[in-house]
């Protein structure tokens, strides 16, 4: 954890260090501790902030679960809850990340054409498929019922 600023791998960070580090903004940092009690960093006087190594560990761990496994703030939540910090920060250096080159890109969906009615306009709800796949009868009529209130919304406006 020894970086080019010449503090040893166990001094205090302060949240611009620790920010350029993560690569992820300060407020975000700020945003995380009310979201994650368990991120705690010093806070002396003026409410400056000092970040200790094992918080920046938990922090790199958070960001890895939000940006890269594609956690939302509720299931890290619930990771933090059921496992604690020991097991995942463990889970994490148990885990090898990937090697950049074995990733290939996504590429893109086709974007959507849009539908058009028969008075020549952009339908804002095409025709949905006669039988939609997985969804039971009760939420499929609630669906189809919800479709139609807009679509005479839609003919008053």
């Amino acid at each position: 954890m020894a970086e080019n600023s010449g503090k040893s791998a166990d001094a205090f960070r302060t949240i611009s260090e620790v920010s350029d580090r993560l690569k992820v903004p300060q407020h975000v940092l700020r945003f995380w501790e009310t979201k994650f009690t368990q991120v705690k960093p010093l806070k002396r006087a003026g409410g400056r902030r000092y970040y200790r190594p094992e918080d920046i560990e938990l922090l790199e761990r958070l960001r890895d679960l939000l940006y890269a496994e594609g956690y939302t703030i509720r299931g890290v939540q619930k990771l933090l809850r059921e496992k604690g910090v020991k097991d995942l920060l463990a889970d994490a250096n148990q885990t090898p990340a990937p090697a950049p080159a074995a990733v290939e890109p996504r590429s893109a969906p086709p974007a959507p054409q849009p539908a058009l009615e028969a008075d020549g306009q952009v339908a804002l709800f095409p025709e949905a498929p006669a039988t939609p796949v997985g969804l039971p009868d009760a939420a499929r009529t609630a669906l189809g019922e919800v479709l139609q209130e807009l679509r005479a919304i839609r003919a008053a406006l």
